[in-house]
């Protein structure tokens, strides 16, 4: 049936047939795409539905059938991961949101994070677009990802080939970019979620944390001049070192220092980082905390 968003939604005539349409039909078709999806393929690890739009001259969970659609196919596939995107509250395994990072992850009404995925674009077109220029560079897609993971969650980067089934070399060039810096520095992404409740991240920076090896990955979206505070950490940080070449960073508590803006604002329990002159030649250099 013809609805809001559907491309023939402004021809009258198109609209005038849906008198003799029956979107239960669909519905069942839908089913039986998705039943021979799940049996002819072998174990599937995802399912991803996109979208509803319930209400006036929308489609939602009574439109798609949602109810007998995910009954279905937790039956033949229970081990299945479904997108939220059904408009049938409890049925998504992970949330959605899209071209935007929730400010501080999704969580649910006792404050738990729960499980999300980001879907992002290389650039403003979710397909191949000739003359789309608005593309993101290596080092904006690098601290996409780690906005997701510092927030608790995943990253689904959208990548549309050309006609003949290629990448064009914009998206290659991105992926080799982010390739290179995962190369040295995966260990702060693979695991690893938000840092521990009440670690206040420094100006301009990023942190992700990995509970099992208890390492804290500082992510610097700005290179600071000297030094950088740590607030909170004094008795908590052990050892630092630059993430891509393994090379010591000093670790210093404040002292009294009138030429220091920083020292002068420290408060009680934070600890300084000496951050070499140089800032290194990674899209988004990280520091490695080794934490007590």
């Amino acid at each position: 049936t013809v609805d809001k968003f559907h491309p023939d939604r402004e021809r009258a005539e198109a609209r005038a047939k849906n008198k003799d349409k029956d979107m239960k039909k669909y519905a069942e078709y839908m089913r039986n795409q998705v039943r021979e999806l799940l049996t002819q393929f072998g174990k599937i690890d995802i399912l991803w539905f996109d979208f509803s739009y319930p209400g006036e001259d929308g489609k939602g969970h009574d439109d798609w059938e949602s109810e007998k659609l995910v009954k279905m196919i937790r039956e033949l596939q229970p081990d299945v991961i479904i997108d939220n995107r059904l408009d049938l509250p409890g049925c998504g395994d992970i949330q959605t949101p899209e071209q935007y990072v929730p400010q501080n992850g999704i969580r649910d009404e006792d404050g738990k994070l729960v499980t999300w995925e980001g879907c992002q674009t290389f650039s403003g077109s979710w397909g191949y677009h000739r003359d789309e220029q608005t593309w993101k560079s290596v080092e904006m897609l690098v601290q996409m990802l780690i906005n997701h993971v510092s927030r608790g969650g995943n990253l689904l980067l959208n990548v549309g080939p050309t006609s003949r089934g290629v990448f064009d070399q914009r998206a290659i060039d991105r992926l080799q970019g982010l390739g290179d810096w995962m190369k040295y520095h995966s260990r702060s992404i693979y695991d690893c979620t938000v840092a521990p409740e009440g670690t206040v991240e420094p100006e301009n920076c990023r942190y992700t944390y990995n509970p099992e090896t208890n390492r804290l990955y500082l992510h610097l979206m700005t290179w600071p001049v000297n030094e950088i505070c740590l607030p909170g950490m004094a008795e908590k940080v052990k050892y630092a070192q630059l993430l891509h070449d393994g090379s010591e960073i000093k670790i210093r508590k404040p002292v009294a220092d009138p030429h220091s803006y920083l020292h002068a604002v420290a408060g009680e329990g934070d600890v300084f980082l000496d951050i070499p002159g140089i800032r290194p030649s990674v899209a988004v250099p990280v520091i490695e905390l080794f934490l007590d």
